[in-house]
């Protein structure tokens, strides 16, 4: 069991960062009505404006490299997932470490879709 919610946390984080790093409006196809995410303590609700804020970052291109992945099952199925790592910006001598977490919920269809997001840069 621990081996598979460690499995789907690195597919979805993968597959998450590759959509945000190379189509980021398709991000919205991981996310529904009720999902939630909260940017560097701004609270935002619903695909749209979830997708409006992820796309109207000051910055087109970007990198992310992860550096650790926990995940732990959650109730009814769903996966706690937290993520580590730096983002790199074109022409940024520095990389921006950042630590993200989300809570999957389980569809019928066997994939999984973001409930909530939590998001911050790490300073310091």
């Amino acid at each position: 069991m621990e081996e598979q919610i460690n499995l789907v946390g690195k597919a979805f984080a993968d597959h998450y960062y590759h959509l945000f790093d190379n189509d980021r409006p398709a991000l919205s196809s991981l996310y529904k009505p009720s999902s939630m995410l909260t940017f560097e303590g701004h609270k935002i609700q619903g695909v749209e404006d979830i997708t409006a804020k992820l796309t109207s970052l000051p910055f087109d291109q970007c990198r992310h490299v992860i550096s650790t992945i926990d995940s732990q099952p959650s109730f009814s199925g769903g996966i706690v997932v937290f993520i580590s790592g730096s983002l790199q910006l074109p022409g940024e001598e520095h990389h921006l470490r950042f630590s993200q977490m989300f809570h999957l919920i389980p569809m019928l269809e066997g994939n999984f879709y973001v409930q909530n997001d939590i998001f911050r840069l790490n300073y310091g």
